[in-house]
């Protein structure tokens, strides 16, 4: 019978039946099961602290790893993560926050998770995977090999906006050091922006090339009042070291950013002015991500941010990822590919599966040196089946079972994000990225075990 009123609730928390909870449970259990991974958070978290016995206590080793799997599990902003971390019960007891216990802030989420290294979290991935090898999901003797393109968070790239960034950072830094230090500069903000107007949607060349020389006079300009300022911070005597580490750091990001615009002036001025093609390796394409790399595939797409190699077993886990440094041809990974998953299990893979970047000749009679049975690369290449494999049944078998790892990384860029790293810096991007592949693989192994 319906009531008017619904009657007084339980003091305690009802479990729910559903399947993502079901899901966060069984990920409990196994990071219950590792009590090494905690303790390879909480090193990072004290990494740089001179005494951790001192001082208010903090987010724990063990919430930290946790609160990081739920955010590159549901791709949450900070600001949702604090409210599904105060409101959900699920997620709450998955992170193990006490009854009544307010979430963590906004910065406290940011400060602690940025402080876990990708190092740490790669070996709590190779902790996992001896799991996965103890259940019997994962022997790693049957792995398939692939690279994708991560991106870095950018606007797409150009010369004229590169050199607007420019000039409106290096002003916001002059115009903060105002605090401190009294040395004159003009603010070309607005000029440069509408240059860099003018330049996307000029009609020729000729005056394209006329905005760009301006715009660039307007850079340098900008530049040189910069490096005043920031020379000027540099002999500036201010009270106490708190101010003091104010002082210097707003000197250390003028200079950061004078060396980057000093590095688009460079490559505008020889792009443009003279007329020289700039190699991609040479090439600045964000002063705020100065680490990203162009990417071009199969001479078509354009891509800013890093090439990783995965590599995956039947069970569906990642078992290796690689973050390349600018754009090696597929060809340049096989064998080493091969060699880490040889040390990641302690034994060769009897059946390895490439995509057709990755063949050669002198790949295939490496690999075969190592003591893999069969490979397989899904273009030929002037290869002969009977060098790869033992057979035509076993080569397609493992030409179907490589186009798998295809699924994979598609459910890791729309389920955990691994298509862009929002977070800032290359020590950053990898930590982002093991803690996207970490994440799926423990959703992945729960599912195993609940299947």
């Amino acid at each position: 019978m319906r009531e008017i009123i619904a009657p007084q609730l339980p003091l305690i928390a009802v479990p729910f039946g559903h399947a993502h909870a079901r899901e966060l449970a069984e990920v409990s259990r196994i990071l219950d099961a590792l009590p090494e991974a905690a303790a390879l958070v909480h090193a990072d978290l004290v990494r740089h602290v001179r005494n951790p016995k001192v001082g208010r206590e903090g987010m724990s080793g063990e919430q930290v790893l946790r609160v990081l799997l739920v955010k590159q599990m549901t791709g949450f902003s900070y600001e949702h993560l604090v409210f599904h971390l105060g409101d959900s019960t699920s997620y709450r007891a998955f992170c193990k926050l006490g009854f009544g216990e307010p979430p963590p802030t906004k910065s406290t989420l940011k400060r602690n998770l940025k402080r876990v290294r990708a190092e740490t979290i790669e070996k709590i991935n190779q902790l996992m995977l001896h799991v996965a090898e103890d259940r019997g999901v994962e022997k790693g003797r049957k792995v398939r090999f692939d690279c994708t393109v991560e991106e870095t968070n950018i606007h797409e790239p150009s010369d004229s906006s590169l050199l607007w960034d420019c000039v409106r950072v290096l002003t916001r830094g002059m115009v903060n050091g105002r605090e401190w230090v009294s040395v004159p500069f003009r603010d070309h903000t607005l000029r440069a922006k509408r240059r860099s107007i003018g330049i996307q949607y000029a009609k020729t060349k000729k005056v394209r090339t006329k905005l760009y020389r301006d715009l660039l006079e307007v850079t340098r300009a900008t530049v040189q009042s910069a490096q005043r300022v920031a020379a000027a911070l540099d002999e500036c005597k201010v009270a106490g070291p708190m101010e003091y580490a104010r002082v210097e750091a707003q000197a250390e990001e003028l200079k950061h950013y004078v060396g980057l615009a000093q590095r688009v002036i460079e490559q505008t001025t020889r792009r443009v002015v003279s007329g020289e093609k700039v190699a991609a390796k040479d090439k600045i394409v964000s002063i705020f991500e100065p680490h990203t790399d162009i990417i071009v595939k199969d001479r078509r797409d354009t891509f800013y941010g890093h090439k990783i190699c995965l590599a995956t077993g039947a069970s569906g886990l990642v078992l290796d990822c690689r973050i390349e440094d600018g754009n090696p041809a597929d060809a340049t990974l096989a064998v080493e590919m091969v060699r880490r998953q040889a040390d990641l299990f302690d034994c060769v893979p009897r059946q390895v599966a490439f995509d057709g970047g990755f063949a050669s000749k002198a790949n295939l009679k490496a690999i075969k040196e190592l003591g893999v049975q069969d490979v397989m690369f899904s273009k030929k290449r002037g290869l002969q089946i009977a060098d790869m494999a033992k057979s035509k049944r076993v080569y397609n078998g493992l030409r179907r079972f490589r186009a798998g790892i295809e699924a994979g990384i598609s459910y890791l860029k729309r389920c955990f994000g691994l298509d862009r790293c929002t977070w800032r810096s290359l020590d950053s991007f990898k930590s982002y990225t093991w803690a996207s592949i970490l994440a799926a693989n423990l959703i992945t192994l729960a599912r195993h075990a609940s299947s």
